[in-house]
């Protein structure tokens, strides 16, 4: 039996992969995200998960369906 589990470290990782391949930097993501700078690198570190909330403020500010960033982590995760 299949039990996923949320990585948090791969959640990071794919929102700074995103991050990094637009050339936004985590300060002016942030800006344009309303969150602050040390909470994003924190998320980028996997070092805290992101709310819904902050997941859909992140998405608008990188110009993307939030949907789109889940597809991007369901799919890192089946490559693990």
């Amino acid at each position: 039996m299949y039990i996923p589990t949320l990585d948090p470290k791969t959640v990071g990782e794919v929102i700074a992969d995103i991050r990094k391949r637009k050339g936004i930097s985590q300060e002016v993501l942030s800006g344009l995200a309303d969150i602050g700078r040390t909470h994003l690198s924190a998320i980028e570190r996997g070092e805290r998960k992101p709310t819904l909330e902050t997941l859909y403020r992140i998405s608008g500010a990188l110009n993307m369906k939030m949907s789109d960033i889940i597809i991007a982590i369901e799919d890192r995760l089946d490559d693990k």
